[in-house]
């Protein structure tokens, strides 16, 4: 066979060949471009990531000093007899008397209100004993007439009156909402105080809040808390709120 003959052959082979082998080598390019894309986006996504996670996250405490602004007296006392209705009248000699007590202190009659009353008895060997207790309510917002009305309780106890346990003086703060902006506000800047200082040790500057929880207001007496019969609670008292703040560092 001739030379001539054969070459046709081979080069339809060839032709044939060609084709395939650019497709090849196309898909092996868009391949190799997919996988280098791919790890450079993989990459910058694990250094965002990495710097999301710059972060600290602090506690900042806020007090302050306050005076309640509302007074609640609980004056409970009874009186025991073998007979109903001196034990009654007792306790209505009381209510008198407690009456005037407040109303020569200068409150004003609305001020003691009537809470309760109740009556129980028991009997021993036959004989029957009556108890009957009554309950008042002074409430008022003049703070220092009910520290005084306090130091002088016992001068009921010099008319006659029986204090049971329980009988006592509470002061509230009623005006928390008032303060409570102010006080996170506060709560805050004392949490980026401690962010700064942590960051300078890091080498870091403190950036924008990632995240923030504001705890429970808390109040209670300024002096510690009073306890015991006769003592009365403080109407001077500290509120106090603690907040979970996360700052992202740069």
């Amino acid at each position: 066979m001739d030379d001539h003959e054969v070459q046709p052959a081979n080069a339809a082979s060839g032709v044939m060949r060609e084709p395939a082998t650019a497709r090849w080598f196309g898909t092996a390019a868009i391949l190799a471009v997919g996988m280098i894309a791919g790890g450079y986006l993989l990459g910058d996504g694990l250094l965002r990531a990495k710097d999301a996670e710059r972060a600290v996250t602090v506690r900042g405490l806020a007090e302050r000093n306050v005076t309640a602004d509302l007074a609640t007296w609980t004056i409970s006392y009874s009186a025991s007899s073998t007979s109903l209705a001196e034990a009654q009248a007792k306790v209505r000699a009381d209510t008198q008397s407690i009456e005037a007590f407040f109303k020569e202190l200068g409150f004003p009659a609305d001020a003691l209100q009537p809470t309760g009353a109740n009556v129980t008895s028991f009997t021993n060997e036959g004989i029957t004993t009556f108890t009957v207790r009554q309950r008042l309510a002074l409430r008022t917002e003049d703070i220092t007439r009910a520290q005084k009305a306090v130091a002088r309780q016992f001068d009921l106890v010099g008319r006659g009156v029986f204090l049971e346990e329980g009988s006592g003086m509470a002061y509230t703060f009623t005006k928390l909402n008032d303060i409570k902006p102010e006080m996170v506000a506060e709560a805050t800047k004392d949490a980026r105080a401690s962010a700064q200082q942590f960051a300078e040790d890091s080498n870091s500057g403190v950036g924008k809040i990632k995240d923030a929880t504001q705890g429970y207001f808390e109040i209670e007496a300024r002096d510690g808390e009073a306890g015991g019969w006769g003592s009365a609670d403080s109407p001077y008292k500290k509120v106090r709120v603690v907040t979970t703040v996360s700052f992202t560092l740069d």
